[in-house]
Order: structure tokens, then C-alpha cells, then sequence
């Protein structure tokens, strides 16, 4: 199963740093953080806001059992959601 997040207001290094407190390590490339029952891919795009603003979104892409991701994924998120304030 695959489950897919955007999350504003974090760099793609502390979301890997995030998924590493999870349980995860780095993985074959830059970008993938994995561990024995799950992988997330981490990668980020500007995105407008407005006409004139722009920011960065972050998005993860969990890959794993589903049991697995509905706890990861609930975790990473409430840590994802403090990163800004």
C-alpha cells in the first residue's frame, strides 16, 4: 500500500530527520528513508501562494503494510505539524 502527504513549512532534511526518529535510515539514495516494514520517498517543490509569495511543500510518499502506515504516518504527521511554531 501506498499512502502520499504534502506538509508546508518543513525542509526535506528534517522531514528524513523525522522518519530517522521513526525508525528509518537512509536508504539506497537520497531521497528514500527506509526501515524494516516500511519506505517513504521524500521530495519538495515550490509552490505559489498568492501572487507574489512562494513556498516550499514537501511531500512524502509511505510505502508498507497498511496496518503499519495508518500509526507511521499519523506519528510523522503531528511531528510535521509542530515543525512550524
Amino acid at each position: 500500500m501506498q499512502r502520499e502527504k504534502s506538509f508546508r513549512g518543513i525542509s526535506e532534511r528534517l522531514a528524513k530527520h523525522y522518519l530517522q526518529n521513526l525508525g528509518g535510515e537512509p536508504g539506497d539514495d537520497d531521497a528514500t528513508i527506509v526501515a524494516a516494514d516500511w519506505t517513504a520517498h521524500v521530495s519538495s517543490e515550490k509552490v505559489s501562494i498568492g501572487p507574489s509569495l512562494e513556498l516550499t511543500e514537501v511531500t512524502v510518499v509511505f510505502s508498507g503494510d497498511e496496518s503499519v502506515l495508518e500509526e507511521l504516518v499519523e506519528r510523522f504527521s503531528q511531528k510535521a505539524m509542530r515543525a512550524g511554531g
